[in-house]
């Protein structure tokens, strides 16, 4: 059974680089169909969707977050990692990794518990 850990600090100070690990295990990030995924919900509000990195390790973002966001991954660790730089108290959130099928439908299938990052001075 594939499990994601959201792993990093969960406070940022303005201006500064939130940076987040997911964890995989259970399943290899390089395994075919599927796509891991970012998504936060800030409090009060629905979620939003970050980005993604696929298995041929294209990124793909959301255009009011791309200026902003990296995705990486470390196939030996079966990692990867949300870089989001600028953080603005706005981007305070709960942060999501997930995995998302693409390959014979198109939806997630497996969470991370989430984990709240606060952005603040």
């Amino acid at each position: 059974q594939v499990q994601l850990q959201e792993s990093g600090p969960g406070l940022v100070m303005p201006s500064q680089t939130l940076s987040l690990t997911c964890t995989v295990s259970g399943g290899s990030i390089t395994t075919g169909g599927y796509i891991w995924s970012w998504i936060r919900q800030p409090p009060g509000q629905g979620l939003e969707w970050i980005g993604h990195i696929t298995l041929s390790g294209n990124t793909y973002f959301s255009p009011s977050l791309k200026s902003r966001s990296s995705i990486s991954r470390d196939t030996s660790k079966n990692q990867f990692t949300l870089q989001l730089s600028s953080v603005t108290p706005e981007d305070t959130a709960v942060y999501y990794c997930a995995r998302r099928v693409s390959i014979g439908g198109d939806y997630i299938d497996n969470w991370g518990k989430g984990t709240l990052v606060t952005v603040s001075s």
